[in-house]
């Protein structure tokens, strides 16, 4: 008969490891299976807070020199805060620079802009106001320049003459041997026959309240003037060939290029832009 002792184990007969306690045959020590994913745990846990605050530093870091560069911005925006720049100085940069007109400063004489002797000018051109522009949208700063100075000008209700570049290439080298240039940015403005700028000098001597002043006595339309012929688009098909650039010559029986309309077939409204 087998013996049994205190623990439960047999004195004689069976081995010993027949008995023993099926939780203990699976960890050697119950303490170390009970401690070993309980300090994994932690570990874990530390490192995911260390990874925390590295990125929440990193974070700050980025923000603070995000701030940085605005404040930057901002300082070279405000009028009066460069020392380089003196308050009736006039700076125009390169194209390819961002033209910042706020940068000239509130004590600035804008009207000498528009009073002073320039040796460009449009002829035939001393009774109104003449906008080279496009109203293609390739470019999307250039087009919507062009439309802004559009609109600024239309808020004024004068009679403006605009040509669009992109719908008579005539006016493309008109304006270039005007200016003398051969890459010319839109907009260009020219107020009674004088050379005035593009965009960012508009909108600046819009802001200050200078450019009402220049437009007193040219003619004005009415509020909400649309043109019947041309719906404010300031051509109109051919009405010698239909737009198709062509006519029949009678005489000598075949077709000749017509010569009233440009190459898209149009010819400028008769009634808005006369």
């Amino acid at each position: 008969m087998a013996e049994f002792g205190n623990n439960g184990e047999f004195l004689s007969g069976k081995p010993k490891s027949a008995f023993f306690n099926r939780s203990l045959t699976l960890h050697s020590n119950p303490m170390e299976s009970f401690q070993k994913p309980h300090l994994q745990s932690t570990l874990d846990r530390n490192g995911s807070m260390n990874k925390f605050y590295d990125s929440m530093e990193s974070v700050k870091s980025a923000s603070n020199s995000v701030k940085g560069k605005v404040k930057k911005l901002c300082n070279l925006f405000e009028p009066g805060k460069s020392p380089s720049r003196g308050p009736d100085e006039l700076q125009l940069q390169s194209p390819g620079k961002l033209k910042s007109m706020k940068s000239i400063g509130s004590d600035y004489r804008v009207s000498s802009v528009f009073n002073n002797d320039s040796s460009i000018r449009l002829p035939g051109t001393e009774d109104r106001v003449v906008v080279y522009f496009t109203s293609l949208r390739g470019i999307r700063r250039t087009f919507e320049d062009c439309y802004a100075v559009r609109m600024i000008f239309k808020g004024f209700r004068v009679c403006v003459d605009e040509r669009d570049i992109s719908m008579d290439s005539a006016y493309k080298k008109e304006l270039q041997s005007v200016l003398g240039e051969k890459n010319v940015s839109l907009p260009q403005v020219f107020i009674r026959g004088k050379y005035v700028g593009g965009a960012e000098l508009i909108k600046y001597v819009f802001e200050v309240g200078e450019l009402a002043k220049t437009l007193e006595g040219l003619p004005k339309r009415k509020p909400g003037f649309v043109c019947q012929c041309c719906g404010d688009v300031r051509f109109i098909p051919c009405m010698n060939c239909s737009g198709s650039r062509k006519i029949f010559d009678e005489y000598e029986g075949m077709l000749k290029r017509c010569m009233e309309c440009n190459e898209n077939g149009l010819i400028r409204c008769p009634d808005c832009s006369s």
